[in-house]
């Protein structure tokens, strides 16, 4: 896990932010998760949505999703979908798993405390796999994106929904000034699309901005059939 500090790899980017740590997410969504649903769901319900009915028109079963958090998105799924959830914390997913009780979800097929940099499973053992308001919050996103291309077989899909920062202007200057409330947050406004990927490594289908306002984006990319070998 990366330590507390300037992020080596965003730094020499252009974008250097304070780095998350795994225990930092953890606290801050102890914190977070009896209210996460009211006072987080309904800001982000429209991205929620947009991503999943972009992953139930793609083909193949094979669900994984990444930072599953209090299982918001679970019921929007088809039923015909094999779902797999992940999330590193125990108390977002103590919630996920009441709601697939009773809402009885049983195209949900497992929800796993599971650090999203390092997944346990095999390679290509997903059709799909999508983050939705996750990459800003891992500690390092380039991991947790090169562990969903892994886990996802080689032409299939990746899908991410986040906020990204401007490029400038007066938006960039605005998340540069609340980037130090981050760690207490548990999220990084000034976040930018590179801290995530190589734009020129990658297959980008699509970038389609969503409501509220267009402050989160939906990003579609398709799986490459090579490995991604970071650097070190």
């Amino acid at each position: 896990m990366a330590n507390i500090g300037l992020a080596k790899g965003a730094e020499e980017r252009g974008h250097a932010r304070e780095a998350l740590d795994a225990d930092s997410v953890r606290e801050a969504y102890r914190r977070w998760a009896g209210v996460y649903d009211l006072v987080f769901g309904g800001v982000s319900a429209f991205g929620r949505k947009r991503a999943v009915e972009a992953v139930n028109r793609l083909a193949g079963p094979r669900v994984l999703e990444v930072g599953v958090g209090t299982g918001l998105a679970l019921p929007l799924y088809r039923r015909d979908l094999q779902v797999v959830g992940i999330d590193l914390s125990r108390d977002m997913l103590a919630k996920a798993h009441e709601r697939v009780a009773e809402d009885k979800l049983s195209h949900v097929r497992g929800l796993v405390e599971m650090n999203a940099e390092e997944m346990a499973f095999e390679n290509g053992s997903f059709d799909i796999a999508v983050a939705m308001f996750t990459a800003s919050v891992v500690p390092d996103a380039r991991k947790l994106y090169a562990e969903m291309s892994r886990v996802v077989r080689p032409g299939g899909h990746l899908l991410f929904v986040n906020h990204f920062a401007a490029e400038g202007g007066p938006r960039w200057w605005v998340e540069r000034a609340m980037a130090p409330l981050s760690r207490r947050l548990g999220w990084h406004p000034d976040f930018a699309l590179r801290d995530l990927l190589n734009p020129e490594d990658v297959t980008v289908e699509a970038m389609e901005p969503c409501q509220p306002a267009g402050i989160f984006t939906l990003l579609s990319v398709r799986n490459n059939a090579r490995p991604l070998h970071l650097p070190p």
